[in-house]
C-alpha cells in the first residue's frame, strides 16, 4: 500500500496507511482541525444507516468535538454527488461509490466500515407472486429502488444479470426510503422493489411482498456474491483526510463506538434511540426490522480483501467502464483510522 504520512497538530505525530504494526495513538490534546461538518446520506432512517443515526443520537460526534450537520439525500448516488460538489464534507454510503470514483481518477476512500452485508431485499407484490417466482420473472416489470444509480438499484441490476437480464429488461423507479417506499408498493405504482429495512420489515409484516432475494443474512450475501459484501461505509475525499487528520480520525472514532454500542443493543434500545418517525409508526415491528438486519452491521470497521475481491467482480461483471478496470484495494479503503480509533 502506497506510503501516506500526516502530521497530526503541533504533535508531529506521524502515521501512515501502511504502517506496519499497531498504530500510534493520537495525542489526547490533539484538536480537530475542521470541527464544523457535513456529512451526505442517502436514505438516513434506513437501517443500512443505523450506525450514522446512532453516532448522533448518543451523542458520540459530540464527544468528538464535532459538530455534524446531516444532510439526507434521496439516494446514495445523490451524496456522492454533493461530495464530489463540495457541498458535504464526509458521505455515509455504499462501497461501491469508491471503486467507480477512483475509476474515474477522483480519489475517494473509505475509512470505516459500518456493513457487511448490503441488507438489501429484493421483493415483489404479493398479488404478483403467483406470476413473479424468480428474478428472471422481473422481465418487463417496474421495480422500485431508492434512487436510480444507489446501492439498491447496482445490486438489482447485479441480480438481473446473474439470471440472464440486463438493466434495460426492468424499469427501474426511485422510490426513495421510509413511508414513500412503504406506499409504492401499496398504492400499484411499482411491481416490484429492492430495498432495505424497516421498509421490507413493514411491507412483509403487512403481507404486501413476496421475497425473491434477501441479503440481510450472510447465507442470502453469499448466495448472490459467493461471499461478504461491504455495504454501507463512512468515505470522503483522500485531500481531505490529508488535510484534516484529526477530524477524520474523530469522525470514525464516534462511528466505530456506534458500531460497538449497536453490537452490544437490544433491539427496544434502538427503537427508544431513533426518531419516532423511523418507526413508522410501529415500535415492534421496528424492533423486528432492526433483529432481521443486525448481522449485517460491521463488527470491526474493516473492509475486507474479500470482501473487496466480491465487490469488485460484482461490478466489473455489471459495468462495461469497470470491465477491464485495475483499482488497487489499498485505494478503496485506507484502515489507518479503524487501527487507531479511540472508542
Amino acid at each position: 500500500m502506497k506510503r501516506r504520512t500526516f502530521l497530526i497538530g503541533a504533535t508531529g505525530l506521524a502515521f501512515g496507511a501502511s504502517f506496519g504494526g499497531a498504530l500510534p495513538a493520537f495525542a489526547e490534546d490533539a484538536k480537530p482541525e475542521k470541527t464544523d461538518l457535513a456529512i451526505g446520506v442517502g436514505g438516513k432512517p434506513l437501517l443500512y444507516y443505523l450506525p450514522l443515526t446512532v453516532a448522533e443520537q448518543k451523542g458520540f460526534f459530540k464527544e468528538e468535538g464535532l459538530n455534524v450537520t446531516i444532510n439526507d439525500f434521496a439516494g446514495g448516488s445523490k451524496s456522492l454527488q454533493a461530495l464530489v460538489g463540495g457541498s458535504v464534507d464526509v458521505v455515509t454510503g455504499a462501497y461501491e461509490h469508491t471503486i467507480r470514483m477512483q475509476n474515474k481518477g477522483q480519489d475517494i476512500v473509505a475509512v470505516c466500515d459500518l456493513g457487511r452485508f448490503p441488507g438489501i431485499v429484493i421483493a415483489v407484490r404479493k398479488s404478483l407472486a403467483g406470476e413473479i417466482k424468480t428474478i428472471a420473472d422481473l422481465k418487463g416489470r417496474k421495480v422500485g429502488v431508492t434512487a436510480p444509480g444507489s446501492s439498491t438499484a447496482l445490486l438489482l441490476q447485479y441480480a438481473l444479470q446473474k439470471n440472464g437480464l440486463t438493466s434495460a429488461d426492468v424499469a427501474q423507479i426511485g422510490i426513495g426510503g421510509g413511508a414513500s417506499a412503504v406506499a409504492a408498493i401499496k398504492n400499484g405504482g411499482i411491481d416490484g422493489l429492492s430495498h432495505l429495512d424497516p421498509v421490507i420489515s413493514q411491507l412483509q409484516h403487512d403481507d404486501d411482498i413476496a421475497i425473491l432475494l434477501d441479503t440481510r443474512t450472510e447465507e442470502g450475501t453469499k448466495a448472490l456474491f459467493g461471499g461478504t459484501n461491504p455495504a454501507a461505509t463512512v468515505y470522503l475525499k483522500q485531500s481531505f483526510a490529508q488535510e484534516n487528520p484529526v477530524t477524520t480520525q474523530r469522525v470514525v472514532n464516534a462511528m466505530m463506538k456506534a458500531l460497538k454500542w449497536l453490537g452490544q443493543a437490544k433491539p427496544e434500545d434502538v427503537a427508544d434511540l431513533v426518531p419516532k418517525e423511523y418507526l413508522l409508526g410501529n415500535r415492534d415491528l421496528y424492533m423486528q426490522a432492526f433483529q432481521n438486519s443486525r448481522q449485517m452491521y460491521s463488527p470491526d470497521g474493516m473492509v475486507t480483501k474479500d470482501g473487496y475481491e466480491s465487490m469488485m467482480n460484482a461490478l466489473k461483471a455489471l459495468d462495461p467502464e469497470l470491465a477491464n478496470a485495475d483499482v488497487p484495494y489499498e485505494k478503496t479503503f485506507d484502515p489507518a483510522f479503524v487501527k487507531a480509533a479511540k472508542i
